[in-house]
């Protein structure tokens, strides 16, 4: 209620705004905002039975961008909370089990994943979540965890079945934005909180202090990042974007190598695409000496989301929400990282404008120039900049960004925006998920079993973020409660791209999610933030700017 309540509000009345689905970018500029139309006459999200109640509400936030929000389904009887003692991907694993919980006192159940292991087989499931009790109330699920944490059982968890990505009903809160090149004369562009790369900022703050039309959280960064290891989780520097990162044309952030991105070449949207890209950053020396650049703007030994280039471990592959190392490092830090170089062992250099070495350092830190980089070099990156860069000298640092499938290099121009994200959803108009490919393999990284995450993250349903183009051109930006029985489910990766296609979408890819989740529409935040504390602070957000901020 507090929700619907608040969407009457922003909307100025009750009004159930005319249905758009698969044609939405084709129709919607030419129905005036807020007008009513028989829902159940046109097609719906692919979400749930056909049957499920739907309603949108439309409302064009200046010419060429729309907003429609969306209420889909109710809440189903047949959802409950349940106590999650652990995912099984065997009988022999399942039985210790449910060994485990009859130890306890208490009697497990099997509940199957709701999909397989992408590397296969494909006729039987992931797994099998191993769990205790059907509640009607959170409140009951948290005590029973909490005697079963007592008696011995650490690490289960309270879920709710209706977010478990099997059938349900509901119910489902989304919004979305569509920018149409043709009609906008603004510009849709990436801008990193604070204007640097250590620290986040909310969605909300960034729209206000851009004086945007409409924002929305972009791609995946380093959250609250103190750790300085290598690990299972993300490390490094809170607020760093794990993945590419261009801003007003400039490289900010080396590419998870492969993975998706949102390049959005200049104003209006126009030219907007979703490409696998990677980069290649090059030092040369005066005497000729060349050296690959590892990182950009990032802890050297620290390569979040992996996909790393030269010497990085266990693996250069994508791996999302992992921490690759590389103990062999070169950096470059520019005036995007702030004005203080990162910390630590190893070898520094610090280049004029020019490219001339005007600084040696026999560790990382210190002061960045606001119009040169500084060099940080670890092991035999450490062992080249010595051997390479003595005062007086001069380096030159190339960085491109290349599309991976076509080999092409990605001219930078000076409006250029580029989001990272992840996994790929639609390509041509077809679902396109390659969960491995991008990053999300339940696969066993140095003992430890990624398969919980994988059920957990791309299975089950979340609060998602994702962009897509159609085929004429309009960038469609959308947001979907999660993590709210009674409210919204979520999606699944898979409901995700769905959804997508069903905008309109052929090309598409997914961005951060979870808590990161967040649109906002002229100053006011659209839907429900997942984190209790309220809206999470992002590494980087979308926006929509007027024609007089271009």
């Amino acid at each position: 209620m507090q929700f619907r309540a608040a969407r009457r509000w922003l909307f100025g009345g009750a009004t159930t705004g005319f249905v758009v689905a698969a044609t939405i970018v084709a129709s919607i500029e030419s129905r005036p905002a807020g007008r009513k139309s028989d829902a159940a006459a046109a097609e719906r999200l692919p979400l749930g039975p056909a049957t499920l109640a739907e309603t949108r509400t439309s409302r064009e936030i200046a010419p060429g961008v729309t907003h429609i929000a969306i209420e889909r389904g109710r809440a189903s009887a047949d959802d409950f909370w349940t106590v999650t003692v652990g995912l099984a991907t065997s009988e022999r694993e399942a039985a210790e089990l449910e060994g485990k919980v009859r130890a306890a006192g208490y009697e497990p159940r099997r509940d199957r994943t709701a999909g397989p292991d992408p590397r296969g087989p494909r006729d039987r499931p992931l797994g099998w979540m191993v769990r205790v009790g059907r509640y009607s109330d959170q409140a009951a699920a948290d005590r029973v965890r909490n005697e079963i944490a007592a008696r011995g059982l650490s690490g289960s968890s309270v879920q709710h079945s209706g977010e478990d990505g099997h059938a349900t009903t509901g119910p489902w809160s989304l919004d979305v934005l569509v920018v149409d090149p043709a009609r906008f004369r603004g510009s849709l562009r990436s801008e990193l909180t604070n204007g640097i790369v250590p620290g986040r900022e909310t969605t909300s703050s960034v729209a206000r202090r851009t004086g945007a039309l409409a924002a929305v959280n972009g791609g995946y960064f380093v959250n609250g990042g103190t750790d300085t290891t290598p690990g299972n989780w993300v490390a490094g520097t809170d607020g760093d974007p794990a993945g590419i990162s261009v801003i007003s044309g400039t490289l900010v952030s080396e590419a998870v190598n492969g993975r998706p991105a949102l390049v959005v070449p200049g104003d209006f949207g126009r030219g907007t695409s979703v490409r696998r890209l990677r980069t290649s950053i090059t030092v040369r020396a005066a005497d000729g000496a060349t050296r690959e650049v590892t990182g950009l703007n990032r802890q050297p030994g620290l390569i979040v989301n992996c996909g790393g280039v030269g010497n990085a471990t266990p693996f250069s592959h994508p791996a999302h929400d992992h921490t690759c190392g590389n103990a062999h490092e070169l950096v470059a830090v520019t005036a995007k990282f702030g004005t203080a170089a990162p910390q630590g062992p190893g070898y520094q250099v610090t280049l004029d404008a020019d490219g001339r070495v005007t600084a040696l350092r026999d560790s990382r830190g210190g002061s960045v120039p606001a119009r040169g980089t500084v060099l940080q070099g670890t092991g035999t990156g450490a062992q080249w900049l010595r051997a390479h860069a003595p005062i007086g000298a001069r380096l030159t640092v190339r960085s491109t960004v290349v599309d991976a499938e076509q080999g092409t290099a990605l001219p930078l121009t000076a409006k250029m925006s580029v989001v990272n994200g992840g996994p790929l959803l639609l390509r041509n108009g077809q679902t396109a998920l390659d969960p491995v490919r991008d990053g999300w393999s339940p696969e066993n990284v140095k003992g430890a079993d990624r398969t919980a995450f994988y059920n957990g993250w791309y299975l089950r349903r979340n609060p998602r973020t994702a962009a897509g183009v159609t085929r004429d051109g309009r960038v469609v930006l959308l947001t979907v409660d999660g993590r709210r029985p009674g409210h919204s489910a979520g999606l699944s990766i898979t409901e995700t791209a769905a959804v997508m296609r069903s905008l309109g979408a052929v090309n598409a890819l997914n961005l951060d999610g979870g808590g990161s989740t967040a649109m906002v529409v002229r100053d006011a935040p659209q839907g429900l933030p997942s984190d209790p504390d309220g809206e999470r602070a992002a590494g980087d957000v979308l926006v929509v700017l007027p024609e007089s901020a271009r």
